[in-house]
Parts: C-alpha cells; structure tokens; sequence
C-alpha cells in the first residue's frame, strides 16, 4: 500500500515504514504529525485519485530536524570586478510514516 501526499510544496509517494525529508515543519521531535493532503492511494489492486485531495490521512513521526548539503551560490559580473559568494543550507524535517487510513 502507498500514498502520494503534498507537503512544503512537493510531492511525495510514501509506503509504510518509509523515512522521508520534507521542508522543515514546526513540529517537536518525537511527537505524531497528520497529512491529510492526501492525492492518491493505492493498496494494490485499487487505486483512487483525489480531486484534489482524498479523504485520507497518513501518520508520521518526526525523528529529527536538521540541515541538507551546503550550496555555493556565487554571481558575478565579468570585467567589472563584482562578484558575491554566499552558501545556503537548507532545513528539513525527517518523518517517520506510521499509518496509510483511507
């Protein structure tokens, strides 16, 4: 059984037992997180598409929050001596999913 659902703008198909990195929600380590923007859902055999949504949730936990890989982001202008260095790492949640309900 999977489920596609649509978090911080992106979406993501998702089984039981997965780990996922979403963008960074407000959320505490350790407690329990509802999706309810829920796209499809498949268990095999059937598979429904919302429209949008279904009236489905997925459970997760969050296990951690941290920062990705950093990014070197540098613009410059040529022969005009500009040019701008700066890096970017960007915040993540990591879930834990728990239940598929539908």
């Amino acid at each position: 059984m999977y489920a596609i659902i649509s978090t911080g703008g992106k979406q993501y198909r998702v089984c039981e037992g997965d780990v996922i990195r979403v963008e960074k929600l407000p959320v505490n380590e350790g407690e329990k997180i509802v999706l309810d923007k829920v796209l499809a859902v498949s268990n095999g055999t059937d598979f429904k598409v919302g429209t949008p949504y279904l009236n489905a949730k997925v459970t997760a936990t969050v296990e951690a929050h941290g920062k990705g890989k950093k990014i070197i982001v540098f613009k410059y202008k040529p022969k005009k001596n500009y040019r701008r260095k700066q890096g970017h790492r960007q915040p993540y949640t990591c879930l834990r999913i728990e239940k598929i309900e539908f």
